[in-house]
């Protein structure tokens, strides 16, 4: 018999990584445009390959489709760790919006981004910055000197960037909620998640200063 592919054995390890329920040989095959045939070996060796003493994950078959689980051994420690975390994110979408505008056009301030929501951000921005998404970042030399805000180092752990610099385009943003993905990390939650309408104004293709990545929040 000949060995199962490996690009397509890490392939499955990554699907099912991602995947939070059992993924079905057949949603498999049909998702890569492979032949059911083919995938059945290359999931044996990747069970296989989990299985040994070194690895603290396991594939196994469950509810009709193949899942990655934490091993038995492990659980108590997985549950300490767990029980230590933050809570998940929940943002609704006019939270999401305002700090998408705050990302992308940082430091900003309240009228400004009442100006490209066409809408109130008072209640909103009290809300990201106790979640501690942004934070103060002094005040714009105009008139009334309105507080300017930034996203903070928890708001790039949050999404997972690096920096600043790894925002992706609105246009990719914009894709990435309407297709759920924040969704599953916990970052969107309620009826208003299951659309996003545009934001005018904002670039499309954003420029913003990788300096301010690496600074933690200011304490209030």
């Amino acid at each position: 018999m000949s060995e199962p592919n490996s690009e397509l054995v890490s392939c499955l390890e990554a699907v099912l990584f991602a995947s939070p329920e059992p993924v079905e040989l057949e949603r498999l095959a049909q998702m890569l445009g492979a032949e059911k045939s083919a995938l059945q070996p290359a999931m044996e060796a990747l069970m296989a390959a989990c299985a040994g003493d070194e690895r603290g994950i396991e594939v196994r078959y469950v509810a009709g489709g193949y899942r990655m689980l934490t091993k038995a051994q492990h659980h108590e420690s997985v549950r300490k760790f767990l029980r230590g975390l933050k809570p998940p994110l929940r943002l609704s979408l006019p939270a999401l919006e305002t700090l998408a505008v705050i990302a992308y056009r940082q430091p900003v301030t309240a009228p400004e981004i009442k100006d490209i929501r066409g809408v109130d951000a008072s209640g909103v921005l009290n809300t990201l910055l106790e979640k501690k998404l942004i934070t103060t970042a002094g005040r714009k030399d105009v008139v009334g000197k309105p507080i300017l805000y930034r996203t903070t180092r928890d708001f790039l752990l949050r999404f997972g960037l690096g920096g600043l610099k790894d925002l992706p385009t609105m246009k990719e943003f914009e894709e990435m909620v309407r297709a759920g993905l924040a969704g599953t990390d916990g970052l969107m939650s309620g009826p208003e998640s299951a659309a996003v309408p545009e934001l005018p104004g904002l670039a499309p293709e954003p420029a913003p200063d990788p300096a301010e990545s690496a600074e933690p929040e200011s304490e209030a």
